[in-house]
């Protein structure tokens, strides 16, 4: 009996990570550039004298989808989408580098371009992009970005740097707390000069609402099967006790 226990158990505990997980997708389904979390189950047998039938239910977090988003114009200078495969390159807090497809980009009083939670946009270089007062940005397809004054006299425009454009194999990018994405390796990925962008647009979420809900109400009714299943299990044990005690 206990065999059933244990896998009723631990599946009803994983299930509710997974509702997690689509909640949370959910919850992004119009954050831009996001990436569906992805999540499957496995069994783990119980390793131990006298329990090599027991298993155990794991949910085991497979990665992430990585396709692609709807591109939306927006008209906004500073709004960039990739076109394809790659990732924007961003300087983390303790001076790492991180990848994103949210290219919903702002200036800090610096004039440091920025995403819109604080991190740094990388250049090519490695270095930061500054666009210096009363100028009109443009990003070219290739990432480079160049301003033209909007005082003075007409000049021809100057090429501030070019985004740090990267494309590194799904396989190696693991989804930070932050909601950036790292190399596993710990080191940082090269410029892909083959990555494109489209200026004035940005790329939306990846996540399907109408999936996201059928997943959700799958998982609802794995959850109770498992708890009927704990339920029969201590209505099977109390039962064999009764037999015992009347013989």
């Amino acid at each position: 009996m206990d065999r059933m226990i244990y896998t009723a158990m631990s599946g009803a505990k994983h299930t509710m990570e997974q509702q997690a997980t689509a909640s949370n997708n959910l919850a992004n389904a119009t954050t831009t550039g996001f990436r569906e979390q992805l999540d499957t189950f496995r069994s783990v047998p119980v390793v131990g004298e006298g329990l090599s039938t027991r298993s155990f239910v794991v949910d085991s977090t497979s990665g992430s989808n990585f396709s692609g988003g709807p591109i939306q114009e927006t008209g906004r200078a500073l709004d960039v989408a990739v076109q394809g495969p790659g990732w924007f390159a961003v300087k983390t807090v303790d001076g790492g580098e991180a990848y994103t497809r949210n290219g919903n980009f702002k200036l800090n009083e610096n004039g440091i371009l920025q995403t819109q939670t604080g991190q740094n946009v990388a250049g090519e270089g490695g270095g930061t992009i500054s666009v210096p007062p009363d100028s009109n940005v443009t990003i070219a397809p290739d990432g480079t970005v160049s301003s033209i004054p909007t005082t003075g006299a007409a000049t021809a425009g100057s090429v501030l740097g070019r985004l740090k454009l990267v494309n590194p194999n799904e396989k190696s990018l693991t989804r930070g707390d932050d909601g950036l994405f790292r190399l596993t390796s710990g080191t940082q990925a090269d410029a892909d000069a083959n990555v494109r962008v489209i200026g004035s647009a940005l790329e939306g979420s990846n996540v399907n609402v109408v999936e996201s809900m059928v997943s959700m109400i799958n998982l609802a009714r794995q959850f109770d099967l498992n708890m009927k299943l704990v339920q029969t299990a201590e209505s099977n044990t109390d039962k064999a006790n009764q037999i015992l005690s009347l013989s």
